[in-house]
This record gives C-alpha cells, structure tokens and sequence, in this order.
C-alpha cells in the first residue's frame, strides 16, 4: 500500500498518560498465544517488534524479510483463529513484516518449521521441492505458506483458487510455472472450464440457459461435479485430518483487554467498543491500529513514532455485519477478506440489479493488494488513512454509503462524500473512531454502477486511476442522479463535478451527451504536465476512457435502439487458468546413469521447509553489533559537514565509521576494472544513495533509529540522470570501443534503402529476494577475519576486505553457503557492503551484521544499464541487410564498475541473428549522477539484440515486408555466410532449424491469419504476434576470468565433498556439480556433497557469471576426478568393477594413496583483441527462438500475455529440470524488463522512487504466459562444442527472449494505430508499460486527452 505522509503523534503528555492508565488500569500485561502447537505466555513483550522480528529473534529464521513493505511475501505466516464475522476458525495468510505481535493474542500461529522438515515434509512443501518450484529459495518458505493457507481453509479447492492463492506472493527465479503445477495437484478439477467454481462467468448448466441444455449438449450428469485430482506418482498423500489443529485451550481463550510496553511506546487492545471509545475519549491522538498495513510502513520507512498505539483488531463488535432492507451495514473492521464473502452474500440477498454496489466492492478487491493484507485489512483503515488511490473509496463515495462515526459522547453519521477533505485528511473527529459503514443498494430499476481500475500490474498494485461511476435514470432515460467519482487523479478521491452537473437531466441515451460528458472531463482533469505522479496524458486519458466504458456498458444493458453501442469497449481482458507444457524427452537420447536425467534442485527441500540458511540466518555471534549505512540523500553535493554525534548518544549505539577508519587512505578506494569508486564518500557525494558512514549499535532497530540522527549538511551541485543529458554535457567514462568490418559508407551509398532510428530502453532492478548482506567476524590473532556475504564473487570480497582491514589476503576467508538470488547484482555491487561492515568489524574487534532494507539496497547496489542507440541501416529492395552504423550509449551512474565490458558486449551482440556483410558499431559510457549500474543476467546482451530487433522491425515497416520474413532471410546461413562482424566463425547453428520448429509447433502462421481477422472485428482489444531468435556468446570478454578450480576429497566412508569456486544463487550449480562428480567417480547422486564456497578451499575463483559456471567449474570437477579414478583404477581392477566407493577408498588409504585431489580448467581458443578485431571472443553460442501472443486493451494499456513457446538449443543437457527452471525463470525477468519494470527518479530530490515492491514492479503469478510452452533442441549433434557433457551455458541466454512479448505489443499497438488511420512507423520504448501502451496509440479519445508541456515545465518524474 502507499505509504502516506500523516504528522507525527505527540509523545503521551503526563495528563493524558495519567487519564490513560486510570482508564487503562484493569488491562492485563500478558500476551498468550499459540506458535506451532506449543502455548507461549510473554509478560514482558518488545512493544516495538513486529510478529516477524519476534519470530526471527527466538531462531524461526525460516519466515524471511524480502521488503518489510507486505509487497513480496517472503515474511507470510498462518495465523489461525476464531473470526468474529463469519463465526468460524479462519487459517489467515500474514504478512509478518507487518504483523504486530499484539495482534496473535489468543491466536495460533504457524510457521513454516511448524508445518514439516526435511525428513517428514509436508505435502505443500514436498511437491514444491519436487515439481521444481525453489530456486534461490528465499521467497519459497513465504509461497508454502499461502498454498498451506489455502489448503487449511479449503482442502480441495478449485482451479481458479490455486490459481489466485499467490497473489500477495513474489519470486524472481522460477517464472512461477513451477510452483502452479505443484500447487494445481491439490486443486479439484471441475469438469466446466466456465464454470463459477473456476471464476469463469458460468457454466450454462448453472446459468439455466438454453432451456436448461448444457454447452456439451449430451454431458453426463456428474460432469460438472469436482473430480479431486489424484496424488501424483511418488507423492506423499496429502489428508486434511493430519494437520496441526486449533489449539482447543484458544477455543476457550478469554480476550481480556491488554496494555502493555516501555516509557517509549505503549500498546493497548481492547476488546469492547466502550474501552476504545474511552482510550480515544481521554487520548484522541492515539493511533488506531487495524492491518497496521500503513501504519507499519510509517514506522519503517519514515520514522514515525507512535508512542501509544491501539490494536482493534480484536473487538468483535467492530466486526459484524447485517442486511437492512435499503442498505448493508458493514462494521468498520471487517477484514477485507470477509467483505468479499460478504459482498458475494449480498449479491445473492439483493438479487444482481439491487447489488450493484457490491458487486463494484467485490471487482475492486479482487485485485486490491494480496491476500495477507486482504485478511488484515479493513474498510475503516482505508477510510482513515484517505489514500487518493484507495480502490474502495470511490465505491464508497459513488454508492452514496454514509460512514457511522462513534465518540464516547455521541455517534455522528457523516456521508461518504463529504468525508474527505484534502490529502490525507477526513472529516472524522479527533476523539471518533469509523464504527461502521451503511452501504446503500441500488434502485430496482434505471440504476447503473460499475468500478474501474488501471494499475501497472494486474495483481497487488496500487492503482494509477480507479474510479466508480454510477447513474440513475428516470423516464426515457433521463439522468435523476449521477455519481462520477474518481481516485488517482487528485489530492483526495474527487468527483468530476462538471460533468456530474452536465449530465443531470439530460437524455443518457443521446451520443451528445457522450461527448459532452468528455469534454467536461477535460475540464474536470485539466492535468498539467508536471502534476505529482506524473503520466498526466495517461491519467488524463484513463478518466475519460473509464467513462467512455460505462457509458456503453449501460447503454447494452438499456438495449438502446436510437444509440450504436460500441459493444468492443465493454468488459476488461480475463486470463484463464494458466497451463504449460514441457518435453521431458529432450535428454533421453543422451542420459547416462545420472547425467542427463532431470534431478530436483539439491537444496529444495531445505528450502522449502525453511531449514536453509542464508546470511541472516546464522545464529547471533557473541558480542555482535548491527550496521546501519548513513547514505546521500542528493544526487551531487559537497559534503559540508557530517556530525555523528547526536547519534552516538542514543541508547545502544557503539560507534561511528566512516573513511576515516579504513588501514589506509588508498584502501579507500575500490571497483573493478578501474578503482574509482569510494566505500565512505569523503567530501564530495555523487548519487543519491552513495555511502557516507555507518553506524554500530546492540540491535538493527537502534540502529537504524540512529543512523537518520546523524546531521549531514550539503552544499548541493548540478546533477546529470539520463543518457542523453550526458550527450549534451559530453559526460563520459574514459572507455571507448568499436567493432568495424567491411565498407560501411559505400555500401550506404550503394543501397536501395537507408533507413535510421533511435532504440531506447530502462534499466532493471535485480530485485533478488534476499538483500545485500554481510556478516564479518574478527578473529583474535593475526589480524584473521570471516567474512560472511551474500556474494557471487568471494574472490574479490576476500581481496578487498584485506585492503580494508590491512592484512594479506592469506588472514582473510570469505565465505558463502547460498544467496536469495544474484542476477549479476551481488558480483561486484555486494563488495561494497562487504568492504564497509568488515571496516566496521576491523574497528571495534567485535562480530558486525548488516542486511540492507530493499530501498536501501534499490539505493546502492545499481541496477541493469539503460540505453540508447542511434542506428542507421542499409538495406536492398529484396530485404538483404548491407550495412549497419550505430552509436551506443549506456547509462554507467556514478562510477564506471562493469559498464566498459556492458557496452562491450552490447556492441558484440547488435547483430543479433542477422548476418550483415559491413557494420560499424561504437559504444560509450554515460557518466550520470544516478547509482553506478552494473552487472544484471546478461550483462549487455539483451541490450544489443534489443537494438537488433528494434531496427529489424522498423525496417519491415519501412519495406511493407512481414517481420518475420525479414528475419528468416537475413539469418545467419551456411550457404552464405557464417561469419559474425567481430570476425567469429559460428558453429553448430541450429537457429533457422528452431525458427521453423517454433512456428509449427506454436500454429504461428494459422494464428497470425486469425489474429488479422480478429482485429477487424475489434475496435480496442487488439491481439499481437511476434517470433524473436536469440544468440548469446558464452564467455567472459575479460580473458583471464575463464578459468576454474575444483577440489574433491574422498573420504573413508566413501562419501565425497566437493568444492569449486562457483557459488550457489538458485541457478542449480552445486544441482549439476555433484551430478557431474558423482558420474565420473560411479557414485550415487547422495553420496556427493558441496557445503559452501569459500577462499580457502579453492583461491582466486572467477565470480559466478557469464553463464559459464557450469563450463568452467564442471570441467574442473571432472579434471580433479579423472586424477582420482586414475589413483583408484589398481584398486577397482582388484576389487572389481561394482566395488563400493567406501571399500575402494578404505583400501587406497591403507596403501597411503592420496584421496583429494584438486582440478583445474580454463577455456581454450579464446582471446579478442579489440580494435585490431581478430581472436575469437566467444567459445560457443547458446541459441533459441520464442514466440509470444500478447492482447492489449487500447482503452486502458492493460494487456496479457496469452501464449508463449519457446525453444533453447543447451546441447546435451546435464539437469533438464534445472535447465528447464533457467529459461522460465529468465523468460519472466526478460518480459518483466520489457514490461512492467520501470525504475523512475524523483526530480524534486534526484532520488531513486521505485525503491520497493510498492513502486517497482517485478512479473506476479498471473503476468506469466496463460499458456507456457517450453521445449529443448534434440535430434541434432553438436559436432564442435567442447564443454562439459557438450551442454551449453542457460542462465543468460533466455533472458532477451522475454522480448517476444515486447514485440508482440508493438504488433498489436501497429493494428491498433492503423484502426485510425495512424500508418507511421511506430518506435516504441523499453518498458511498454500500461502507460506506454496507451499513449502509442491513435484514438480520438487519447488525442482529447493529450497534455503538452508548458514552456520549461518539466515532467514529475525522470526516466534514466
């Protein structure tokens, strides 16, 4: 949810305490709860923690903090207990993070621990570890969670309701397909895809329609009855009646009033009406607490201080509900999930035309937040808070619901439309709470009402614009009535009160009303450019096509001759349940005893019982101090003063750390390749965000508490943020490169056709589930220090953090057991936190933690780059490519880090597929004041082909050709020329071969002919198409990286460990690893294990990128083995073939053979020079090719992806469930970085604003493809690849992939500009966002809405 600005509550004075405990005094101090099954009594609780912190703190580290924001779902618990409302035990789904521990009084919790363990898991938990659906697992404890949820509250649910559980859930590895098949084999099946049970509009068996005749005309009479589904082979059986029960002491759990807490802050939790009118009586400004879904945020985020807080979750009376006869009456704390059943009910009561307004209800929390803010939070604490993008206020408003406010002296019912008074503020007294809502139902006839809301995801998102429109109509359908009332278009949630006075009595049905109702929307909206929140063409347009809807919705349902309904603008786009396939028999023809069969994840199971560690799970060193980071607040400043100590004087702080108090001044400085980036900022910072110190305290909270005391004063200097400001100001990176082959300006010349262009895209934020974290403890000799990070590149955290602390990387061991996901973000970007709390630990010889917040690592840790290209391409009238000049430019922040190798390798990939015979490419590196952006999974690779593709479409446009055409005959081909223009020979090129296979298994050109049609018939919803081949060079560009060691020892008992340099981010290395040590040393799979990876078993790894882990490290592995089992052949030859490891290795001891062994491998071939443009640059290419079906409604910019297949050539696969897991999981980053990620600066502080779930937004459940087909290469032989297993490196390659669903909205966007005469070629930006949509497209309605600048105004927002 949003978090709002509201001032701060004053700290209780002694008048109001003294008035507070005397109404207070007979409130008990105890909290008593259930946690897994086992009674808790707490008589001294921490006022000020979170259910989650609580959790966490006594050692049930398997609930996870991913955002502390209840955006990602990482923290979910169950909390059972007895609902007032509905009058039975209710299994709610929690966000932890935001929980209270006041409010599991009387309640039993559940936890993941408490739920099953690796030994004896539970069915949730074993079929998600089986199916696939844990890679990082840090966000898998969260998801079991929800499925346990719903299958405590529902034990055979239906389709639709698997499908919806996870919508308060995210994961960035899987791709999500994984986790909804493991989840659909609990669901029942029913036997009618429409029917209600599924979410569908309902089956006609239950409609009663066709005279009481079913759409299977001849179907049975069970068919519609569920059919549970079976357990899968190999399944444990999932039985309701084994499930941890509700504790039967709660049943009888007495709810006594509670107040408990420090001179600090006070908790209260009544349980009557009159105790809370009475706190509020004598202490108006305490701060009622319902979901605490805000108000946590607040405390979090802001700094806000409640120092009396009251919980009102437990008052039963504030939760009930009753139908009168003209209206509902709902009580103010009604969890929101209750007021769907309730609104459902009052559907059923009211009839369809009568409960109108419920059904408006029951749309808009249908998408409103997930579903563990949904079972917190209530229609009180959304009136209260008065958010102007609240999804229910505007029903509220419209409905003409009037609000019961109750005081201790009096009750006042005040009406919802004048119930907000500015931003933030309400007409609600101060000493009053919301005790209830009258919810008025609609007439019986001539009224109409319905609900609208556009967000930049379907699922959990706060909207753009919501709005909730009714009318009521008199004789000949005159208007009596009307309420237009709209969110996300002002302060508050307002009326558009012109057009409410226009329409009143005026004939509905005429299309001048239509129009005159538009154009005082216009005047309503008059959005000037620069409005807060930006997207005024947007906003503007989506206010008007709201009512352009409504508008002929009413109309279908008045069956008006005398108006043409525009039957196309009703209704929204609805996904089906989605579904996928893969080809399990990719591999058959290859599989060996282990290698080559599809094997789950090693950890998944750990994982899924929330039995694996992470960084912030190691147990609490003795004598250990949290770090919180003091960072910039400006984009570009001198530093003119920084004064720690008002912090050091708070309770449980230790210490300050800044530049002061590294080994050396040089040690200061770090970044790789070049060194110019700075651990603390010393007098001058350069990006909002950028280190300045650190504090030290007893705890996380102390910390962070203290680190905002710290008084920093700036003297601010100009800033540059986007790519083309740094064009202007000629700011760049001293790093140049060009790619040049053939004659570029005579095949220009020669030409039939030069055609130029500009391609632009956003960057992408990693969003790894678990943040950047680090823990380091000194030793006492030596200068010794352990270093625990959340690393991709132990190596280089070893070689800094002995820098830092001064000593020889020898005393240094970095360790890393896991991370929750990397993406590239943690391969150089988690040195900077390694460095400082190392630094820190240096200082005080004392054990330093620190786990960043997600904005605090959204601030610091860089993101993908954005970029720009201006192209300019040659090309015949037959479509053949001849020439390609283009200038590339990257957005590298404030230091250079990785960018130089970024632009690089974008540079190496802008011919994407197409063999062009003259090219001349240069790349720069922008230097800006925004953060220093980095390595992200395929680190410059999609940028380029995304150039590729840009041109490549806008060519076909330019040429009247279809697109896909125009690729087929400009692909790389043996018979004419294999050759790329960085002088590489390509082999093994199997792309044309899955071009086609793509397109037949997918029916493309059979639906590219019904799409045509559809279009015709479809004036907003148009459908789209687009095919999009991938290469992707495997290997580092930095020579001396592709290297790799591996040590294997075997011990007595035959088991064996294995370590290598590469580490663990969910990508399933350790998976294919052991697999690869087991087949070489004929052990099984079990036998084989890898702990961690670390400095001191393998030295001087390459960081764990480039999608040649499994390449490197494999070969290693398998170099160390082969040393081994030639050491064992004497002993297998005396023992026999089918000896056990364990007697082979006893007997090799006894002869004093040595059973370790250590591996080494680099990559032969390679070695470009640049400039000079010889050597090879790669060692071989991964190849694939996607299709995507997109729809897009042109009214609103909302759109689905229908279908997508795809097709990777990884040559023999080693693991091709893990391979299988790589390419969905990169798939979904891939369309998220083309859709719904958009990073956006916040002009006004030159600050980062998309710096959490709430703003930034990641692909949910329901973003992925309905349809998800992905399938492997085989029946071809890969005669030159020389890796391990002849497999290919998969965790970049699919990522550009993604593109498909760009493209496929491009296509649509060219028939939706054509249906109005707009036939310019169309040059669309990375992210097509909602927002993008809408405004690429060329309507009547979107050109009345367009907002110009006025001179020198600026946008709200900046795009980097």
């Amino acid at each position: 949810m949003a978090p709002g600005i509201v001032p701060a509550g004053p700290a209780v004075s002694s008048e109001a305490s003294q008035s507070l405990s005397s109404v207070t005094s007979a409130f008990d101090d105890t909290l008593r709860f259930y946690l897994n099954g086992t009674k808790v009594v707490l008589d001294a609780a921490d006022p000020e923690v979170t259910l989650l912190e609580y959790l966490r703190g006594i050692g049930l580290t398997g609930t996870k903090l991913g955002c502390a924001e209840g955006g990602c779902g990482a923290c979910t618990v169950v909390v059972s207990q007895y609902n007032p409302t509905t009058k039975k035990i209710y299994h709610a789904s929690v966000n932890a993070c935001l929980a209270p521990l006041v409010s599991v009084d009387g309640k039993h919790v559940i936890t993941v621990e408490g739920i099953g363990n690796v030994k004896s898991p539970h069915p949730a938990q074993e079929r998600i570890a089986k199916g696939n659906g844990s890679q990082c697992g840090f966000c898998t404890p969260g998801i079991v969670m929800s499925l346990y949820a719903l299958l405590r509250n529902n034990e055979s649910p239906s389709e639709h309701e698997v499908e919806e559980a996870f919508d308060g859930n995210l994961c960035r590895c899987t791709g999500y397909r994984p986790i909804l098949d493991a989840a659909q084999s609990f669901s029942a099946k029913s036997g009618c895809g429409k029917a209600a049970t599924n979410g569908g509009s309902g089956c006609c068996m239950e409609k009663g329609a066709n005279g009481g005749g079913c759409c299977k005309s001849d179907g049975v009479d069970g068919d519609s009855q569920p059919i549970k589904k079976f357990t899968p082979p190999g399944f444990i059986e999932y039985k309701p009646d084994t499930e941890l029960i509700f504790p039967p002491q709660l049943r009888k759990h007495e709810f006594k009033p509670l107040a408990f807490g420090t001179k600090r802050k006070r908790w209260y939790r009544p349980v009557t009406l009159q105790q809370l009118l009475e706190i509020k009586d004598v202490y108006p400004s305490a701060k009622i607490i319902g979901g605490s879904t805000e108000t946590q945020i607040e405390i979090k985020f802001k700094a806000q201080h409640y120092s009396a807080s009251v919980f009102v979750g437990d008052i039963a009376e504030l939760r009930q509900y009753s139908f009168q006869d003209d209206y509902l009456e709902i009580g103010g704390n009604v969890v929101l999930t209750d007021l769907e059943d309730i609104c459902r009910e009052a559907v059923e009561h009211y009839g369809e035309t009568r409960g109108q307004p419920f059904a408006a209800i029951l749309k808009q929390i249908r998408y409103f937040a997930g579903r563990q803010i949904r079972n917190v939070g209530t229609p009180a604490g959304n009136l209260a808070t008065a958010s102007p993008i609240s999804d229910l206020n505007p029903v509220f408003v419209a409905s003409n619901a009037t609000l019961v406010a109750k005081s201790f002296k009096e009750t006042t019912e005040i009406p919802m439309s004048t119930f907000f008074k500015g931003y933030r503020a309400t007409a609600l007294p101060p000493d009053a709470i919301i005790a209830s809502l009258k919810i008025p139902v609609a007439k019986e006839k001539g009224e109409y009402m319905r609900a609208y809301k556009q967000a930049k995801r379907k699922d959990d998102d706060i909207a753009i614009v919501n709005a909730a429109l009714r009318i009521s109509l008199g004789e000949d359908d005159v208007v009596d009535n009307v309420d237009l009332v709209y969110g996300g278009m002002a302060p508050t949630t307002i009326a558009a009160k012109k057009a409410v006075s226009f329409l009143q009595g005026k004939k509905f049905t005429d299309l001048t009303t239509l129009e005159g109702v538009m154009g005082a929307l216009e005047e309503d909206f008059d959005l000037r450019f620069g409005v807060p929140g930006g997207m005024a063409t947007y906003r503007k347009s989506l206010a008007l096509g709201f009512f352009y809807k409504f508008y002929h919705e009413v109309l279908a349902e008045l069956n008006a001759k005398e108006a043409e309904v525009d039957k196309q603008a009703i209704g929204e786009i609805e996904r089906e349940i989605s579904s996928g396939e893969k080809d399990h028999k990719a591999a058959e023809a290859y599989e060996q005893k282990i290698l080559g069969l599809e094997k789950s994840h090693v950890a998944a199971m750990q994982q899924c019982t929330g039995q694996a560690q992470y960084i912030d799970d190691i147990p609490v060193q003795r004598n250990e101090l949290y770090g919180c980071l003091v960072l910039s607040t400006k984009a570009h400043a001198k530093l003119i003063e920084v004064d720690p100590e008002p912090a050091l004087d708070l309770r449980g702080v230790a210490a300050w750390v800044d530049h002061k108090d590294l080994a050396t001044p040089e040690a200061n400085w770090w970044g790789a390749p070049s060194c110019d980036e700075t651990f603390f900022a010393i007098d001058e910072v350069f990006s909002a965000g950028q280190p300045i110190g650190m504090i030290l305290a007893d705890s996380a909270k102390q910390a962070e508490q203290a680190a905002r005391a710290v008084k920093v004063v700036y003297e601010e200097l100009p800033a540059i943020f986007t790519i083309e400001e740094a064009i202007e100001k000629e700011s760049y990176f001293n790093h140049f490169r060009y790619i040049k082959t053939g004659d570029t300006e005579k095949a220009f010349a020669e030409a039939d056709h030069v055609f130029t262009g500009i391609a632009r895209m956003g960057g992408q934020e990693h969003f790894y589930l678990e943040t950047q974290a680090c823990l380091a403890v000194p030793k006492p000799e030596n200068g010794e220090m352990e270093i625990f990070s959340s690393t991709q590149n132990p190596a280089e955290t070893q070689a800094y953090v002995s820098k830092v602390v001064g000593v020889a990387a020898n005393k240094i061991v970095a360790r890393t057991k896991r991370m929750g996901g990397g993406f590239g973000g943690k391969e150089t970007r988690s040195i900077q936190l390694a460095g400082i709390v190392s630094c820190a630990a240096n200082k005080v010889r004392r054990p330093v933690r620190c786990m960043l917040n997600r904005d605090e690592d959204i601030m610091t840790s860089g993101q993908r780059h954005p970029f720009l290209a201006r192209w300019k391409v040659g090309v015949n009238k037959d479509g053949k490519l001849q020439a390609l000049d283009a200038d590339v430019f990257c957005n590298g922040g404030w230091s250079q880090d990785l960018s130089g190798a970024v632009v690089e390798r974008s540079l190496s990939h802008i011919d994407g597929c197409y063999s062009i015979p003259n090219v001349h490419v240069r790349g720069r590196v922008a230097k800006t004041n925004t953060v220093s952006n980095t390595a992200f999974r395929g680190f410059g690779g999609p940028q380029g082909m995304f150039i590729a593709e840009t041109y490549m479409e806008e060519i076909a446009d330019h040429l009247k050709i279809p697109v896909e055409t125009l690729r087929e005959i400009n692909m790389y081909n043996p018979e004419t020329n294999m050759i790329t223009h960085f002088n590489q020979e390509i082999k093994d090129w199997y792309v044309p071969l899955m071009y086609k296979q793509v397109q037949d298994s997918s029916a493309y050109a059979q639906r590219r002919d019904e799409i045509t049609e559809w279009n015709k018939t479809h004036k907003w919803n148009k459908r789209g198409l687009a095919l999009i081949p991938t290469k992707f060079g495997i290997s580092f560009t930095a020579l001396f990286l592709n290297q790799a060691g591996a040590l294997v020892h075997i011990y007595h008992d035959g088991s064996v460990l294995v370590a290598h340099g590469g580490t663990e981010m969910g990508q399933g290395l350790h998976t294919k690893m052991t697999m690869v040590a087991a087949e070489a040393l004929q052990v099984p799979l079990s036998d084989v294990f890898i702990s961690e990876t670390a400095t001191n078993t393998v030295a001087n790894a390459s960081s764990t990128a480039a999608s040649a882990s499994s390449d490197l490290n494999g070969y290693a592995i398998f170099n160390a083995c082969a040393q081994l089992n030639e050491r064992l052949a004497p002993f297998r030859e005396k023992l026999g073939p089918n000896a056990a490891m364990k007697d082979l290795a006893h007997a090799a001891y006894f002869s004093r053979v040595n059973l370790s062994a250590q591996g080494f491998y680099k990559t032969p071939d390679i070695g470009y020079v640049w400039g000079e443009n010889t050597g090879q640059m790669f060692f071989y290419f991964t190849q694939g090719v996607a299709a995507a079906e997109v729809e897009i409604d042109t009214l609103t910019g909302d759109w689905t992806c229908r279908r997508a297949d795809i097709k990777m050539d990884v040559g023999r696969s080693i693991n091709p469930a893990i391979d299988y897991g790589q390419i969905e999981g990169a798939f979904v980053q891939g369309q998220g970085l083309f859709t719904t990620e958009e990073s956006l600066w916040q002009r006004s502080t030159g600050g980062i604003f998309t710096k959490g779930p709430g703003a930034y937004k990641i692909p949910g459940f329901r973003d992925i493809p309905q349809i998800f087909n992905v399938s492997l290469l085989k029946d071809v032989t890969w005669e030159n690849l020389r890796t391990i297993q002849r497999s290919r490196g998969i965790g970049e390659p699919p990522l550009f992939m993604g593109s498909a669903v760009f493209f496929a909205i491009r296509d649509a966007l060219k028939a939706a500009r054509k249906q109005f005469g707009e036939e310019e070629v169309l040059s669309l930006r990375s992210p097509a966002t909602p927002e993008r949509i809408r405004i690429s497209c060329a309507d009547p309605i979107l050109k009345r809405a367009w907002v110009e600048p006025r001179e020198g105004e600026k946008s709200w927002f900046v795009s980097i």
